[in-house]
């Protein structure tokens, strides 16, 4: 029996008797009970459920045959919320009586029926599902289940023979083209013919075997020429997966952008968009998004960045705070085992971990996340750069080849804030903070780094030659800081003149002249009010405003910021970024508009 479904009726007009896998339901059941059902089935091992079976061998003149299959699937998809995607098929047996069938597949979490009852088929009843067994199915892979009525026709051989291009280094592409796929295992026996999985749809099927299995295997495009919620151009796709993602990197390299760097004799070609980043974070997207889910990816294209919006939340508890150290999680491992086999994804889970090295030794943001319960989406922040830092990690990379993504987000911070805690680099490097001493006393015997200070009140920042290869010239003033209640106080400290990655030091941000020094009363007054002088605040004292703002008017947004501090969108968000990774405020919201950002705790 195929993974997720129960057989349909023999030819010989044989129905499945009622059990673990087959509900029998009469012909004048509601919908609201045939979702119940349904929902209960997929609950505990899928099968499918039989309607009219009552009124077989009858001779009423009524059977199944008046009941449409759109409308029961529809019913059930409304019912359940989208959760739960069904098949139905009518069929006629010995005597012309109709029966309508629904094959349910094995839900991969648990779902709950229209009156928000959590059930599942014991093969006799509807049962509670309790507590101690909530999550009965989370290993089940929607991607291995075998439609009931797929054949060899819903392949494309154009598609296939690009699977055999993709993977001509493996073993396997000397085969056949059946015994290629089934190598792969994307081709299973059922009902007494090899028919293609899911996943075999997804990376080779025919458009009308997309639209009639996996409608919502999509991605739409969108180019926007400012960063406004308009967009000027739209690109709806739904094709296999290799040639979606080749139509994607068309229409993003149409739009990219590179700057060259001079790095001694050589130049780099920093682009807006790497394309190995946004390839490894599309095939993230399409390999472990949840397909039992009728949404579809869509792909924002802005002048500064690039969205990449997922359906289904990260799963087995990822979380943007410890991806990077989190062990690798598949929702679909068929999918994901053959996308490694032919090379187009990272087998050992370390993607994540290459997006964030090219973007950090191309000085620029590591990737920003943000999870939702039923949705991810991922940000990579592109045209703004720090030539400085790519130079350096260029030249420094021929020195220490034990360059490490670690050791580079540690730099990363220190050339953007200046100086930071322990604390701070345990949350970038999303590390516990006990764990950190040893790469910091590593970077500090290459010379990378220093640290000054005693106790809890030690800081660390570049070392001298490595903040003057970044441009960071490093002076001793009194600045404007909140101190721990977030009130704003002076107190001497150790900054970097210069911004970070991406930063273009603009005069709104650079530090101020020794006469411009902000350590009169006049400078208080302006940090606590929000008015600026004409040299611009420094960007300590647009910490200090942005928590002032907050605790004012219960929260600040970028537009205000901006509008106090005459900063750009980008500038904004990196000073109310770095405050959220402090913890001093907290998120509401996603997209430049949309997002609020709070106080820690609350307000006051």
């Amino acid at each position: 029996m195929t993974q997720g479904f129960s057989p349909a009726p023999s030819p010989l007009g044989v129905l499945p008797p009622p059990g673990p896998t087959c509900v029998h339901l009469p012909l004048g059941v509601t919908p609201q009970e045939l979702a119940r059902h349904a929902v209960g089935l997929a609950n505990a091992r899928g099968g499918s459920v039989v309607v009219g079976a009552d009124l077989v061998g009858g001779h009423g003149g009524r059977d199944a045959g008046e009941l449409h299959p759109l409308m029961i699937t529809h019913a059930i998809f409304e019912l359940s919320g989208g959760r739960l995607t069904v098949n139905v098929q009518h069929h006629r047996l010995p005597g012309g009586t109709q029966v309508l069938t629904v094959f349910v597949p094995q839900a991969p979490y648990v779902l709950a029926a229209p009156d928000g009852a959590v059930l599942a088929w014991d093969g006799a009843h509807l049962v509670p599902v309790l507590p101690g067994t909530g999550e009965p199915v989370a290993d089940q892979d929607y991607t291995a289940v075998v439609p009931p009525d797929a054949s060899l026709a819903d392949l494309d051989p154009a598609e296939v023979g690009r699977l055999r291009l993709l993977g001509r280094r493996i073993d396997a592409a000397n085969l056949p083209d059946l015994d290629f796929l089934r190598e792969l295992g994307l081709l299973v026996p059922s009902g007494g013919a090899l028919r293609p999985t899911l996943a075999a749809i997804l990376l080779a099927g025919t458009g009308a075997a997309l639209r009639a299995h996996v409608p919502q295997a999509e991605v739409c495009y969108f180019h926007h020429q400012t960063n406004d919620v308009e967009f000027q151009f739209r690109e709806d796709l739904r094709r296999p997966l290799p040639s979606l993602l080749l139509r994607l990197s068309e229409l993003i390299q149409a739009r990219n952008r590179f700057t060259p760097v001079q790095v001694g004799l050589f130049r780099v070609e920093v682009w807006d968009h790497d394309e190995s980043v946004y390839r490894e974070a599309l095939l993230n997207a399409l390999t472990h998004r949840d397909y039992t889910l009728r949404d579809v990816v869509h792909v924002h294209h802005y002048p500064d960045r690039l969205e990449i919006m997922s359906p289904g939340g990260f799963s087995g508890g990822i979380t943007p705070g410890n991806i990077l150290r989190h062990q690798p999680k598949r929702r679909n491992p068929l999918l994901a085992g053959v996308l490694a086999r032919l090379g187009l994804v990272e087998q050992a889970g370390v993607g994540v971990d290459k997006m964030f090295s090219l973007m950090l030794r191309h000085g620029k943001e590591p990737p920003e996340y943000v999870n939702y319960p039923d949705a991810v989406t991922l940000t990579l922040y592109g045209s703004a750069f720090d030539s400085d830092f790519v130079r350096f990690v260029a030249r420094k990379q021929e020195e220490l080849p034990q360059l490490s993504l670690d050791m580079l987000i540690v730099l990363s911070v220190l050339a953007r804030e200046g100086e930071a805690p322990r604390a701070v680099l345990a949350r970038a490097l999303q590390l516990p903070e006990d764990r950190t001493p040893r790469l910091l006393r590593q970077m500090e015997d290459l010379g990378l780094i220093v640290r000054a200070g005693v106790g809890r009140g030690i800081a660390y920042h570049l070392a001298p030659e490595v903040g003057q290869a970044l441009g960071r010239e490093r002076r001793r003033r009194l600045a404007v800081v909140p101190d721990q209640e977030g009130e704003v106080t002076e107190r001497p400290t150790l900054l970097a003149s210069g911004n970070g990655p991406g930063q273009p030091a603009p005069s709104a941000m650079r530090e101020p002249e020794p006469s411009q020094s902000p350590e009169s009363a006049p400078a208080r007054s302006r940090a606590q009010t929000g008015t600026l002088s004409a040299s611009g605040p420094t960007q300590s004292e647009v910490r200090a405003i942005a928590l002032a703002l907050a605790r004012e008017r219960g929260q600040v947004r970028n537009a205000d910021l901006r509008e106090v501090c005459g900063l750009s969108a980008q500038q904004s968000w990196r000073v109310l970024r770095g405050l959220v990774d402090a913890g001093r405020l907290v998120r509401r919201g996603s997209g430049t508009r949309g997002a609020a950002y709070e106080l820690a705790g609350g307000p006051g």
